[in-house]
């Protein structure tokens, strides 16, 4: 269940620092921080709900996903194509946090 809910919070995450972006880089309103707080408060919460039990260890994993879902951001949203260099080192990373993840441990 912490695969959907590590997507879940990298949207989260991935917004709430876009309406930032926006606001700072593309000149978009300041009402546009009110959703991006909200979305953070959002991301922060789902975390908590992934089924791993040290904080450290829930956040090493999430970085992989994040990162692939930042790539799926910078392409849908975007619309900027990742390259070749971009999807090697998210998989790179998401193999990663699935060691991270799935790794059969005795504690």
């Amino acid at each position: 269940m912490s695969i959907p809910i590590f997507v879940a919070a990298a949207i989260a995450e991935i917004a709430g620092c876009f309406a930032f972006w926006a606001w700072l880089r593309l000149d978009k309103p300041a009402v546009w921080l009110l959703p991006g707080v909200a979305s953070l408060v959002l991301f922060a919460w789902l975390l908590t709900l992934a089924d791993v039990p040290a904080a450290g260890r829930a956040y090493a994993a999430y970085g992989g996903i994040y990162i692939a879902a930042s790539l799926s951001w910078l392409w849908l949203v975007e619309g900027v194509r990742p390259d070749r260099w971009d999807l090697l080192g998210a998989a790179i990373c998401v193999i990663g946090a699935s060691i991270i993840l799935f790794a059969p441990r005795t504690a």
